[in-house]
Parts: C-alpha cells; sequence; structure tokens
C-alpha cells in the first residue's frame, strides 16, 4: 500500500525494530555545514505503517540544514545541544522565525518550506520527531537547481529575474 512490504509474523525479528548508531556525529564536513542522519522505514522496517519516523541534524558552526519541505509529515524539533535560528514559511510567504537554545522545541507544519541554522561557534545537534514512517524530502536549492531532466536555464532566469549566467552559474554548484 506504501510500497514497503509488510513482514509476516514468523519472519519478524527485534533487528526490524532497531537501530544503533544515532548517537554518532553526521559528518557536516560539505557545503551546507549539516548532516542529517535520517530514521525511517528506510532504516527501520518495523516502522512501517506505524507512521512516526525520526532524524538528528549535526550543524558545524554556521552550518545550515537548507530551505526544505516535507510532502508527508509535520515535523517537532528539539535542540540538544548548541543554538539555532530556526524558520518556516507560511502559504502567504511570511516567515515564522525564532532563536532556540538547547532544551527547545519547535513545530514545522506538513508541506511548508523550512530551514535551521547553528547561529553558534560550536556544533549544535538536533532531534526531529516525524509523523510518518517515510516523511519525504524535498530541498529547494536541489530540485529546483539539480532536477533531471534540468529546468530550462531561460525559466529559471525569468522565475528569480535574474541574468542567465546567474542561473548556470547556481547550476553549477549543484
Amino acid at each position: 500500500m506504501n510500497g514497503f512490504a509488510c513482514k509476516s509474523s514468523t519472519t519478524v525479528q527485534a533487528d526490524d525494530f532497531s537501530l544503533t548508531g544515532l548517537h554518532i556525529p553526521g559528518n557536516t564536513r560539505n557545503a551546507v555545514g549539516a548532516a542529517v542522519t535520517a530514521v525511517t522505514v528506510t532504516q527501520i522496517t518495523g516502522l512501517n505503517t506505524l507512521g512516526i519516523s525520526m532524524g538528528r541534524i549535526d550543524f558545524a558552526p554556521w552550518g545550515i540544514n537548507p530551505p526544505h519541505t516535507h510532502p508527508r509529515t509535520s515535523e517537532i524539533l528539539t535542540v540538544i545541544d548548541g543554538s539555532l535560528e530556526v524558520g518556516f514559511i507560511t502559504p502567504d510567504n511570511r516567515l515564522i522565525s525564532k532563536t532556540l537554545q538547547k532544551g527547545d522545541v519547535f513545530v514545522f507544519p506538513v508541506g511548508l518550506v523550512h530551514y535551521q541554522r547553528n547561529i553558534g561557534n560550536m556544533n549544535a545537534v538536533t532531534i526531529s520527531g516525524l509523523n510518518s514512517q517515510n516523511p519525504g524530502v524535498i530541498t529547494i536549492g536541489n530540485a529546483v537547481f539539480d532536477s533531471k531532466p534540468d529546468i530550462s536555464t531561460d525559466i529559471l532566469a525569468k522565475a528569480f529575474q535574474v541574468n542567465k549566467n546567474i542561473v548556470q552559474q547556481i547550476k553549477g554548484k549543484f
């Protein structure tokens, strides 16, 4: 029904319901300075049909989890360490943002574009809960500038009201 096969009760094992290693920081040595460790039905088959998942996000100093959306879930984020700026865009293009500290919680409504940014000089860590076993993620920059096949440079230049050379330069980053 959701693309994932159910196991028969005779083949289910404890390992279908567990994952080890979430305490290990993700590699933030990348262009955005963040790493997401997903815990979805792909990693824990026992999540199939349960309607929940989670993730750990590690941030280098000033690292970001770029603007993205989850088409099938709302998200609740808890700051475990560090301080973050978080925000989402409402359907009428209003930014709702807040600075969070260790122990603070923030909710991102289903389907809305949102982001997180470490605003400190130390690493930051969050844990997110999601109300889908397979929330999906669409990172806006990747979707627009790295689609296969490509969106026409003419279309993107007009949409973003910039020169075609700028669009080509941005596409080159992805």
